[in-house]
C-alpha cells in the first residue's frame, strides 16, 4: 500500500468513527475558545506497520488480555488490539496493525483526539499551519481531509480525531485467536517517546500542539509533554538515525513479572533493560517494535 493510500484509509477511519454533525441554533451557539494547544484528553491508540499483520495480531493478543477486531482491506484484514472493554460508544484505546506491503516495519503514527474536532478541524488545521510557520519550522505538511494525518518537521505522523476516541464500526470481532487469553489486562496508552532530529525544534513544535513541557530529564535528555493522563516524549535521535517513533508504553493491571517475562519470551519477544524507565518491562515483538508495560 503506498504512503498516500494509507493515508487516504486512515483519514476513512477518523470518518467512520467521527461523531455526529450538530445542526441549526445549537452548532452556531458553539463557539471555539480555544485551538492551540490543543483541548485533548490524551493518546489514543497508535499503529504498527509490519510485514505479517496476522503474526502480529496472534502476539499482542498472546501479551494483551483482550479482545481482538478486525476491517476488512484490500483483500486482507486491519486488526485492532482493544486496550479495554468495547462499550456500546466503541470509546476504547487501541492497538491498531497495518500490513507493511514491503515499506518495512516501524510505528506508524500516534493520535490524540481533540474536543470538538469535527466543528474546529478546519480552523485548528490553519491556526497550526500559521503557528508552524511563526515559529520558523517550515509548512506543515498534512494528508488533507478531516481525520486524516500529518507530519511534524520530522516526517513523523500524528493524527486528530474527535474525542473520545471510537473504534472504526467497520472492525468486527475477529475469529483469529481467542479473545481473553493474554497475560496481561491493558489499561490504555501510558506514553509514546519519539526520537527526533533536533530537540529543541522537536520541543519548539510540540508546545504548539500540547503546551509547556511538564517535565526535562537528564540521562538520556528527555522532555516530557503531558497529555491528560498519558505522556508524549521527546529524545534526541542519535547521529545517522533517522527520526521516528521509538517505543510505546501500555498501562496495564498489576503483574507478576516473572510469570510475563517468561511468556513473553515464550511467544517469541525479546526481553529489553530499561535503566531509563524504572519499573517498566520493556520488549521487543516479533519484528523488532520496542513496547513497554507499564503498571
Amino acid at each position: 500500500m503506498s504512503d498516500l493510500s494509507r493515508r487516504n484509509f486512515i483519514a476513512g477511519l477518523g470518518m467512520a468513527a467521527s461523531l455526529p454533525l450538530l445542526n441549526g441554533p445549537a452548532a452556531a451557539a458553539q463557539v471555539p475558545t480555544r485551538l492551540l494547544p490543543l483541548n485533548t484528553p490524551k493518546i489514543d491508540h497508535l499503529d504498527v506497520v509490519v510485514p505479517n499483520v496476522e503474526a502480529s495480531a496472534r502476539f499482542y493478543m498472546g501479551v494483551f488480555n483482550t479482545t481482538l477486531h478486525a476491517q476488512p482491506f484490500q483483500g486482507g484484514f486491519r486488526y485492532f488490539v482493544l486496550f479495554g472493554d468495547l462499550p456500546t460508544n466503541r470509546q476504547v484505546g487501541y492497538l491498531a496493525i497495518g500490513d507493511s506491503r514491503g515499506r518495512g516495519t516501524y510505528i506508524g503514527h500516534f493520535c490524540t483526539s481533540v474536543f470538538d474536532y469535527r466543528r474546529d478541524s478546519a480552523a485548528i488545521t490553519a491556526a497550526l499551519g500559521d503557528a508552524v510557520a511563526a515559529t520558523g519550522l517550515g509548512k506543515l505538511a498534512s494528508g488533507g481531509g478531516f481525520g486524516g494525518i500529518f507530519s511534524d518537521p520530522d516526517g513523523i505522523e500524528i493524527q486528530f480525531l474527535p474525542a473520545p476516541d471510537t473504534l472504526v464500526t467497520a472492525a468486527v470481532p475477529s475469529p483469529l485467536v481467542e479473545p481473553h487469553k493474554g497475560l496481561v489486562t491493558p489499561r490504555g496508552i501510558d506514553h509514546v517517546l519519539l526520537h527526533v532530529a533536533d530537540l529543541a525544534r522537536g520541543v519548539q513544535f510540540y508546545r504548539i500542539l500540547y503546551g509547556t513541557e511538564a517535565a526535562r530529564e537528564k540521562a538520556p535528555e528527555r522532555v516530557w509533554f503531558q497529555i491528560g493522563d498519558t505522556r508524549l516524549g521527546l529524545q534526541q535521535a542519535a547521529s545517522g538515525q533517522k527520526p521516528h517513533i521509538a517505543h510505546f508504553g501500555v498501562k496495564v493491571a498489576a503483574f507478576d513479572r516473572r510469570a510475563v517475562t517468561e511468556g513473553l519470551v515464550k511467544l517469541g519477544a525479546t526481553i529489553a533493560p530499561s535503566p531509563d524507565e524504572a519499573g517498566a518491562l520493556r520488549f521487543m515483538d516479533l519484528d523488532g517494535i520496542v513496547v513497554e508495560l507499564n503498571a
